[in-house]
């Protein structure tokens, strides 16, 4: 059952914690599995136990998982002043334009940077992303990157304060288009029907401007962890309900379906 405590810690033992340097700047990349690259960016306030028992899936799904710290302090529990911390840091760091449309934050080039690294190492036809959150959009950017085959979006919520808006440079936005078109790929995308933080105007504005590429899946906020003291939002983490039937469940085996058949 998912509280805020500390029972959300993770000592992350079961990775790999590899320090790795792109773009002139060095992170530590939480690592673990074989099979394909599938690079999973954490939610808010960072990498905590429920993120990280998301990425075990993946692992025991047959991936290696590549797991970078963002933000945060890697398994650390999500408590309400953490997250308050966490989210108004990030906020101001130069490698995130959290409040943009229309422009990408910069981060997403180290990030691309990883993918082009993992996929030789790691095989398999290409690299899975999944973003959720404040790193929700970041997979439809790494697919500038060529290697990046199966983009996921769960409940992006960048730009933040605006209902709609892609947070997405123009010029990327085009490069993706065209990638989709011509490789015959699609973009997942989940939310919660009444998410405050990923409207439904925003899988709208991807809706247009990808056409059919974009597959959004809109659950019902009922089908959110009723004990979770927070309004439905973190489909795969806080809010998923882990049982055959939940549609959180189906979200997390339809995403591991899309990594198997586009990556192996």
């Amino acid at each position: 059952m998912a509280t805020w405590n500390s029972q959300l810690d993770d000592s992350l033992a079961d990775f790999e914690a590899r320090s790795l340097t792109f773009d002139g700047a060095t992170r530590s990349v939480y690592v673990a599995g074989e099979g394909p690259a599938v690079i999973v960016m954490s939610e808010m306030p960072g990498i905590y136990r429920l993120v990280a028992d998301f990425a075990r899936r993946v692992r025991d799904a047959g991936f290696t998982v590549w797991m970078p710290h963002l933000f945060g302090t890697a398994g650390r529990a999500p408590t309400p002043l953490y997250m308050i911390g966490s989210v108004a840091r990030a906020c101001i760091r130069r490698e995130f334009s959290a409040f943009a449309a229309d422009r990408s934050s910069p981060v997403t080039s180290w990030l691309r940077a990883l993918a082009a690294h993992a996929h030789p190492v790691c095989g398999g036809k290409g690299v899975g992303a999944i973003g959720m959150c404040f790193t929700g959009n970041f997979a439809l950017s790494l697919m500038l990157e060529p290697s990046v085959l199966a983009p996921v979006l769960s409940q992006p919520s960048l730009p933040i304060l605006q209902a709609g808006g892609m947070h997405i440079a123009p010029e990327e936005l085009a490069v993706v288009r065209k990638r989709l078109e011509d490789e015959d790929l699609t973009v997942l995308a989940y939310r919660f029907e009444g998410d405050r933080a990923c409207r439904a105007k925003r899988f709208a504005d991807y809706q247009a401007a990808l056409g059919d590429r974009f597959l959004g899946r809109v659950l019902p906020d009922e089908a959110a962890a009723p004990e979770v003291p927070l309004p439905p939002h973190s489909v795969l983490t806080l809010h998923l309900i882990d049982r055959e039937g939940e549609p959180t469940r189906a979200a997390v085996d339809e995403i591991l379906e899309f990594f198997a058949r586009r990556l192996r």
